[in-house]
């Protein structure tokens, strides 16, 4: 998580004193920024970032250090924060309070799906959701769609014949190609998979643009890019494809 986001989530963030901010910007060195410890620089350095004024740090870090009980702890010409301010801001902000938010909204999903492994793998992926893990969390809610979607063809005879008559319709170089068992799958890409969906008219039309645009942003999600992955992103993935995929495809 980037400085910048991150205090947006605190309330009155311009109005705290220099003091609040340097115990802010302490646990995000820890948490975001995985520094066990800090020094005078790096907390100047998140004054500057932000375009603010810094403090003289060198004053503040050595006061709140002599504090009673001490709001840091020094170790040698670095500092962390102490136990009582690491826990409180812990409790606010450990989680993205918008996360906690659509996490509830969320949590009623994995009850909602019938079939036991999927119910585990969902739950698995609001794990990553959770932790703010979301390319992760839409890599796999596309999994256990996708797989879902397949198994859901192999389930009805009917519907498995009328998706091999449409492969060689919509692909002509494919010709011999039939779908028998999930590893046949393997045969098509994820995205002609979903054009012979639609070619065998398997899915409606608003379906099969969810699965389309899904895919998509897997791709952005599973490769290294300098494209951000947000919350928003997940909430749009896990949403759509578990209600309109997982629980309509039955």
């Amino acid at each position: 998580m980037l400085l910048a986001d991150f205090v947006q989530q605190v309330d009155g963030f311009d109005t705290l004193s220099p003091k609040e901010k340097i115990k802010l910007f302490g646990w995000y060195l820890h948490v975001h920024k995985a520094l066990t410890s800090f020094d005078n620089e790096a907390i100047r350095a998140c004054f500057k970032q932000l375009h603010l004024p810094s403090p003289d740090v060198s004053v503040y870090l050595p006061r709140m250090a002599a504090a009673k009980p001490p709001e840091l702890l020094k170790e040698r010409s670095r500092y962390r924060l102490g136990r009582g301010v690491r826990s409180e801001l812990d409790k606010k902000y450990g989680v993205h309070q918008s996360v906690v938010q659509v996490s509830k909204l969320l949590s009623d999903l994995p009850d909602r799906v019938p079939n036991i492994a999927e119910r585990a793998y969902l739950r698995e992926a609001l794990a990553c959701y959770r932790v703010e893990a979301f390319r992760a969390c839409i890599v796999m809610t596309w999994n256990l769609a996708f797989d879902h979607l397949l198994r859901w063809i192999l389930d009805d005879p009917t519907r498995l014949a009328e998706f091999n008559a449409a492969i060689t319709r919509r692909f002509p170089k494919k010709v011999g190609l039939a779908v028998s068992s999930i590893e046949h799958f393997e045969e098509l890409k994820e995205a002609e998979t979903i054009e012979v969906c639609q070619n065998a008219s398997l899915l409606s039309k608003n379906t099969t643009e969810i699965l389309r645009e899904k895919l998509k942003k897997r791709n952005m999600a599973a490769h290294p890019s300098q494209v951000a992955i947000l919350q928003s992103q997940a909430d749009d993935v896990i949403t759509d494809l578990v209600n309109n995929v997982v629980l309509t495809l039955t």
